[in-house]
């Protein structure tokens, strides 16, 4: 389940994007779709390792959430977003971060 919501968070973000302001392209926007695709590829790596190395990936995974998450809400305060589509990206987010949270909690037990 956490895959598809990232592939759902990846797929409505990156065209939203795209409509950023040109003079931010090369930093804010590429950093907020760099935290994306590095949560995304940090659950692979999750998925296709055991142990420590899936624990490191998890940790690794999380950390980007947090990265995407303050793009998001500079996105937002600087009207690139709107108050719905940040919403919208929020809820996203948050269910992706319950779903890494839970499958942390299993890992350490």
């Amino acid at each position: 389940m956490i895959f598809a919501r990232t592939f759902d968070l990846l797929e409505w973000l990156l065209p939203k994007s795209e409509r950023f302001p040109r003079a931010y392209r090369s930093t804010v926007t590429q950093r907020l779709m760099d935290a994306a695709l590095d949560l995304q590829e940090a659950l692979v790596v999750a998925e296709t390792r055991p142990g420590r190395v899936r624990l490191a990936a998890l940790r690794d995974a999380d950390a980007a959430l947090g990265r995407l998450r303050v793009y998001l809400r500079l996105a937002h305060r600087w009207h690139w977003l709107s108050d719905g589509q940040y919403a919208h990206a929020g809820g996203m987010v948050g269910e992706i971060g319950r779903l890494i949270g839970g499958w942390l909690k299993a890992e350490k037990a």
